[in-house]
């Protein structure tokens, strides 16, 4: 689940007990929306005041998230959000398309009933909302999904990066996300909704597979999930992500 916030502590304000841990939580699904840009400052006394809390928790959630890569501190400037290169998105995306897979198989092989009946009940939110056009509503679904399907691993450790990992790459395509003109040539950008309707019966699938103990099957899904992901990045992409010699032998390996 990434690192703790240290001490973590702990305010009541409103009658309402608030954590570091809890600010630190808001401020990165604030970073991971958009609601506050890379380069973008973020100022301890405005966070504050947004968060309903002082600045004591505010200080150790920043300290939190600059461990994590989120935040960036700069002389003069203070606090700010991290700007990823193309080098470190494309170095996640490779991580991800190495241990999604791993946490798949390891899933298949050591999942619980309670992890299937969340796997399931979630498979079947998503197709709904999905099939409905309620995209809005998709992305915390999916984040709960893959936390789960992570905790079934059975390895905290794994999870641990697994989580932290998806974060990371959440960021990465919302900041990837701004429109822009389509190369000539390229293929077609999927439409949004058709694509959340595919995604969920992917998802479905590897939960089929997972409740079977089907660990090459829950790996091979898991793998063309990632990849699938990783065509779109490059699609909403002025340019193309530049990668290494070895990132792209691995890519292609998995075509």
């Amino acid at each position: 689940m990434g690192p703790e916030v240290s001490g973590d502590t702990t305010e009541v304000q409103g009658g309402r007990r608030i954590s570091a841990h809890a600010v630190c939580a808001a401020i990165r699904d604030d970073i991971v929306s958009g609601t506050y840009p890379p380069g973008g400052r973020l100022t301890e006394e405005l966070l504050a005041r947004r968060y309903g809390v002082s600045r004591v928790p505010v200080r150790e959630a920043l300290r939190t998230l600059e461990s994590e890569g989120f935040v960036t501190t700069r002389r003069h400037a203070g606090a700010c959000v991290a700007q990823p290169s193309e080098r470190e998105a494309a170095d996640l995306l490779d991580i991800r398309a190495l241990l999604e897979p791993l946490g798949a198989a390891r899933a298949a092989q050591r999942r619980t009933e309670a992890h299937l009946k969340v796997l399931r009940g979630l498979v079947r939110l998503g197709r709904e909302r999905a099939q409905c056009g309620r995209l809005g509503e998709l992305r915390p679904l999916g984040d709960w999904f893959h936390e789960t399907l992570a905790q079934a691993s059975g390895s905290p450790s794994l999870a641990a990066m697994l989580v932290q990992l998806r974060r990371k790459t959440a960021w990465v395509y919302a900041a990837a996300s701004a429109p822009h003109p389509a190369p000539p040539g390229s293929a077609p950008r999927p439409d949004p909704a058709a694509r959340a309707v595919e995604s969920w019966a992917e998802h479905g699938a590897l939960v089929d597979a997972v409740a079977r103990g089907d660990a090459d099957r829950a790996r091979a899904l898991a793998a063309a999930h990632t990849e699938r992901a990783l065509s779109e990045y490059r699609l909403r992409r002025p340019s193309p992500v530049r990668v290494s010699k070895h990132s792209e032998n691995t890519a292609s390996g998995r075509n």
